[in-house]
This record gives C-alpha cells, sequence and structure tokens, in this order.
C-alpha cells in the first residue's frame, strides 16, 4: 500500500502545501449582483482562485479587498450608465434573481438563450 502522500498527488488539491481548492458557488451562465456596488453581470468564466495582477489587487480599498484564496469570477457586467467586463471575487457576488437579462452587447458571442434565469452556453470550437 502506497502512503498517501498529497504533496505529490495532483489531483488532491493541496499539491506542495497548498490550500485545498474551494468548489465555486456560482457557475457560468448564472445572472450575480455585487455584494457592495450597484452592479450585475452574467459569468462566463472561472478562477480557482485569485489570477490578475498585484496592481488590480492593490488598487482595492484594503477594508474591502478581497482574500486570493477563494474562486474569482469574470462577469459581463453592467451597471445604470454601461457595460464593461468585471473581475470580482465569490465573497462579493450574490445571486441576481430577478430573471432580467443582462444587456452587455457580448453575451450572444458566449451565451444562446436566457432560460429560467440561466444563460445557456453557446457551443465554441477550442481551436
Amino acid at each position: 500500500m502506497e502512503p498517501n502522500n498529497q504533496a505529490s498527488d495532483p489531483t488532491s488539491g493541496a499539491a506542495l502545501g497548498a490550500a485545498p481548492l474551494r468548489r465555486a458557488k456560482f457557475a457560468i451562465g448564472q445572472v450575480v449582483k455585487h455584494r457592495i456596488y450597484p452592479f450585475r453581470g452574467v459569468i462566463f468564466d472561472v478562477d480557482p482562485v485569485f489570477a490578475n495582477t498585484e496592481e488590480w489587487l492593490s488598487s482595492i480599498p484594503e477594508e474591502v479587498r478581497p482574500r486570493r484564496d477563494q474562486p474569482f469570477y469574470h462577469l459581463l457586467a453592467e451597471n445604470a450608465q454601461t457595460t464593461y467586463v468585471a473581475y470580482v471575487s465569490e465573497q462579493n457576488l450574490l445571486p441576481d434573481d430577478t430573471g432580467k437579462p443582462v444587456s452587455h452587447p457580448q453575451v450572444p458571442q458566449f451565451f444562446k438563450e436566457l432560460k429560467r434565469g440561466h444563460y445557456v452556453s453557446r457551443e465554441r470550437s477550442l481551436h
């Protein structure tokens, strides 16, 4: 029987002493809103942990700066004035249960339709 050595098991989520990866709370295609700021959007990608620049992270005031050890979500976002792409920590997101579509112009590039409050991903070639 082999010893249980998580440091050498790439599937363990704890390789080389790293914290285990948490399962993402939100899914691609899900419409969410920010916990503090007045914007909402649809998730089009997920990073299991922080994967942006140090400059980006340090630009956030320390008292509201998110932890790195959580999923971060790429959103096609909108507020009352404009649409944009946002990068938001899991701790700062809540489900948006309004059922309203997201008006970001790139939504059709990623999604086919909005069904029961969730966007259905468009089949995309990996080439």
